[in-house]
C-alpha cells in the first residue's frame, strides 16, 4: 500500500506540476494518473425532455446554456433500475447538464472532497505538517493508511492524503474533528456559498442513505459546484488548490466511474462515494485536450436497502455527458 509522503516544499511544488499540466496541456491520459483501488461504505419519475441545444452553441457569460440528454438518463434509469442525480457545466462555453439535479442523494464519500477543500482554507501550508495522534480505538472500517500509522499518528496534509485519495474513513473522522465536526463543516460550506448540503454524521454512519432521510445529502448541483469551488474557483490560493487537484486526479477508486466514461486524453481528478441502497457517486473536474475543465456530479442509488450499486451507470452517464458537451464520448 502506497503511503502518503511528509509534505514538503518539493510536495507543494509537485503538486503545482500537477495542475500546470491539466491547465496549460490537459494531455495526460486519466488511466496513467490513477491506479485501481477500493473503497468503503448507499421509484424515479422521467423529466419530460427539452430541445437539445448543440455543443457548439456557446454562451460564453451570462446564464448557462443548456443541453438536455434528459431521454438518454431516463433510459440509463430503466436499464439500471436506479435513481440518477446529473449536473455537468463545461466552464468555457458556459454550458449545463442537468438530470434531478435538484434531487437530495445519500452523498457519501464524496464530501471528503470538499472537507479537504475546507481543511485547506482552515489551515496554512506549514500547518498541514502538524502531526495529529490517534488510538487503535479510533479505526473505522476502511482505514488503509491510518491502520498503518496508529502508532506515529499522521500530519494533516498526509490525513487529507488519505481521505481523498484512498477514501480512507479514518482519516475523514479525524480530519473532521479538526474543522469543528459535521455541524463544523457544514458551517464552513455554508460559508463557502454552499446551503444545501447536510453534513451530519461521523463515517461509516453517514453513508446509511436511507431514503427520505435527509441527513448526510446534497444535490447532485450542489456538490458538484461546490467541488468548483475549491477546484477552479478562488476559494482557495493557488498551492493549496494545487495540492486537492493533485489528490483528485490521483485518487485510486475512480478508475471504473466517470473515468471510464471520458475519452482516455482528458486529465480527470474525481472523489468517489458508495452507501446503503445501492448509492453509487463520483464528482469530477475534467480537463479535455484545448479546453476549459468541465465539472461533473454523478449520485446515483436504488430503493432496495440491500441493493447493489452497478459502476457501469455511472460510466455510462459520464459518456452521455462528454458526448453532449464536447461531441467526444467514450463509446
Amino acid at each position: 500500500m502506497n503511503v502518503p509522503p511528509r509534505l514538503t516544499r518539493r510536495t507543494v511544488l509537485a503538486a503545482l506540476g500537477v495542475v500546470a499540466v491539466v491547465s496549460l496541456t490537459g494531455c495526460s491520459s486519466n488511466r496513467d494518473a490513477t491506479s485501481a483501488g477500493s473503497e468503503a461504505t448507499t421509484a424515479p419519475t422521467t423529466s419530460a425532455p427539452t430541445t437539445a441545444a448543440s455543443p457548439s452553441d456557446e454562451t460564453p457569460s451570462g446564464t448557462p446554456g443548456i443541453i438536455s440528454a434528459d431521454e438518454e438518463f431516463a433510459e440509463l434509469e430503466n436499464t439500471y433500475d436506479a435513481r440518477l442525480g446529473v449536473y455537468a457545466v463545461d466552464t468555457g462555453a458556459n454550458q449545463e447538464i442537468a438530470y434531478r439535479a435538484d434531487d437530495r442523494f445519500g452523498h457519501a464519500s464524496t464530501f471528503k472532497a470538499l472537507l479537504c477543500g475546507v481543511v485547506l482554507q482552515e489551515n496554512s501550508i506549514e500547518d498541514l505538517d502538524r502531526v495529529i495522534t490517534y488510538t487503535s480505538d479510533d479505526l473505522v472500517f476502511h482505514a488503509p493508511i491510518t491502520e498503518q500509522h496508529v502508532e506515529t499518528g499522521l500530519s494533516i496534509g498526509e490525513l487529507c492524503e488519505a481521505a481523498v485519495r484512498y477514501s480512507d474513513n479514518t482519516a475523514t473522522n479525524l480530519l473532521l474533528d479538526e474543522v469543528g465536526g459535521p455541524s463544523g463543516l457544514g458551517r464552513a460550506l455554508q460559508e463557502n456559498g454552499d446551503d444545501v448540503i447536510s453534513v451530519d454524521r461521523y463515517e461509516i454512519e453517514m453513508s446509511s442513505a436511507v431514503p427520505g432521510d435527509t441527513r448526510d445529502t446534497s444535490t447532485a448541483r450542489s456538490i458538484g459546484t461546490s467541488l468548483r469551488t475549491f477546484v477552479l474557483d478562488d476559494a482557495l490560493s493557488g498551492d493549496k488548490q494545487a495540492l486537492l487537484t493533485a489528490w483528485l486526479v490521483e485518487n485510486t477508486t475512480g478508475d471504473d466511474l466517470i473515468r471510464a466514461g471520458l475519452p482516455d486524453d482528458w486529465v480527470v481528478g474525481d472523489k468517489t462515494g458508495n452507501g446503503g441502497y445501492g448509492t453509487r457517486n463520483d464528482i469530477a473536474v475534467a480537463w479535455p485536450p484545448g479546453r476549459d475543465p468541465i465539472v461533473i456530479a454523478v449520485l446515483s442509488s436504488r430503493d432496495e436497502e440491500g441493493a447493489e450499486h452497478d459502476d457501469q451507470l455511472i460510466a455510462d452517464t459520464a459518456e452521455i455527458i462528454a458526448d453532449a458537451l464536447t461531441g467526444a464520448g467514450n463509446g
